[in-house]
């Protein structure tokens, strides 16, 4: 068995019976390559490769036939190889992603020029509406050549999907594998999530004390940042308001901060329209439920032997979460309770969900909390219960794709829409339908 079969859906299954494409041109960050092509192995797809000249003076053919299992196209022949992958018919490939991409070759296919394996499998994908993803990768000084820029904007504007990489050291880097899989699977996911908006709500609430002490609660916002990770890789616009965490966020998710159950409440409203608008809010945030009166500056330790803090209950968000986002948004709800067995953690669940209106609740025990593994009671809105146990990686595509029948649910049953609703459609276009030649 090949390498790359042992390695493939270890991740996810999400891109299992996908066949992309990387086009490799002539920049040294081509040696990153292999380590983005396993990624995408990790997910389930099955990829392919085709090199410039240049790129392949940089990494040689057969360390990508490594990577991929199959050999790469470096040159186009009788076999007509940027048709067979990507042209009309039976086997075509779903995305086709260059990596990295010079501003050489970003501009050629920017202006139609075909003089590479790897320009060629552009045109034919862009001429036949197969995605298109870049990921650029230059110095700093070319990235802003407005020129460079001009062309990046042209492509963009035509559907292709622009993967950017950190910039330091004088230079454009490329995506990094994590970011490439990212922008894939967001690209490629069909299904209940697929252009729906999601606002999950994580991270722990700090009510201040003075300038530089708060109250807190535990919590490393994990789950949080899997399930905005997990719903990225599922298609949806992710929106993710984060308290204090102790885990990094990808770039990829569309962050914004807030500090105290106040700081959030103000946000909600703020957002309201985001709320309003979303398929689901997920709220699995750790919530103060008390906050305090913030002294001035800092209190002087030196003056004060004993400190004692006078507590208040803090405004529920939960409810006003509901009432910014009615119905049919889905308000999935958390519970964290501490020593309760099973049946009395359903008791308190089921009763948040009374309480708060939440179509959705998951409770589960303070044990598992700083664990990278989860043990989760699921109510869904039937009336029925499931547990979810394994990584947090895992729960959150389980509990996401369980809220996801759902969601199909609710969309077969909405009426179509009107006349002056429907999208205009576009005239179908005729496919040759042949054996694909490898």
């Amino acid at each position: 068995m090949h390498p790359s079969h042992v390695i493939r859906g270890r991740t996810t299954e999400l891109l299992r019976g996908k066949r992309i494409v990387v086009g490799v041109s002539g920049s040294i960050a081509a040696v990153e390559v292999p380590r983005i092509i396993r990624e995408l192995l990790r997910h389930g797809a099955d990829v392919y490769a085709v090199m410039s000249g240049e790129g392949a003076r940089i990494i040689s053919p057969e360390a990508l036939e490594f990577a991929t299992g199959h050999p790469p196209v470096t040159q186009l022949t009788g076999n007509v190889e940027h048709v067979t992958f990507l042209g009309p018919g039976e086997g075509r490939a779903d995305l086709y992603a260059i990596v990295p991409a010079t501003a050489n070759t970003i501009s050629k296919i920017a202006h139609g020029i075909d003089d590479t394996p790897v320009t060629s499998f552009a045109s034919v994908a862009l001429g036949g509406g197969v995605p298109m993803l870049i990921a650029p990768a230059m110095h700093s000084h070319m990235g802003v050549n407005p020129a460079v820029r001009e062309n990046l904007e042209k492509l963009r504007g035509w559907g292709v999907g622009i993967v950017t990489g950190a910039s330091f050291e004088g230079e454009d880097k490329v995506a990094g594998p994590e970011e490439v899989a990212a922008a894939v699977l967001h690209r490629l996911a069909r299904g209940p999530w697929s252009g729906k908006k999601v606002v999950v709500v994580g991270g722990a609430a700090r009510e201040p004390i003075d300038a530089v002490r708060s109250v807190t609660n535990e919590s490393s916002g994990a789950t949080a940042v899997a399930l905005a990770n997990a719903a990225h890789y599922r298609g949806a616009e992710v929106r993710f308001w984060a308290g204090a965490l102790r885990v990094p966020v990808p770039p990829w998710i569309a962050l914004e901060r807030w500090q105290s159950v106040e700081d959030l409440l103000s946000l909600a409203r703020r957002r309201r329209s985001d709320l309003a608008e979303s398929a689901a809010v997920i709220v699995p945030a750790a919530l103060s439920d008390y906050t305090l009166d913030r002294a001035p500056g800092k209190i002087a330790s030196r003056e004060h032997a004993t400190l004692t803090l006078t507590l208040r209950r803090a405004p529920k968000v939960l409810p006003e979460l509901r009432r910014l986002a009615p119905p049919p948004a889905r308000l999935v709800a958390f519970k964290l309770e501490a020593g309760l067995a099973a049946p009395e953690l359903e008791r308190e669940a089921r009763r948040l969900a009374q309480e708060t209106r939440a179509d959705w609740v998951v409770a589960n025990d303070a044990a598992t909390m700083g664990s990278s593994a989860t043990n989760a009671l699921v109510l869904p809105p039937a009336g029925d219960r499931r547990w979810i146990r394994g990584p947090k990686t895992e729960f959150a595509g389980k509990l996401l794709d369980d809220i996801g029948l759902e969601l199909a649910n609710l969309d077969s049953s909405s009426p179509p829409p009107s006349a002056a609703d429907r999208p205009r459609a576009h005239r179908p276009v005729a496919r040759r339908r042949g054996r694909v030649r490898r």
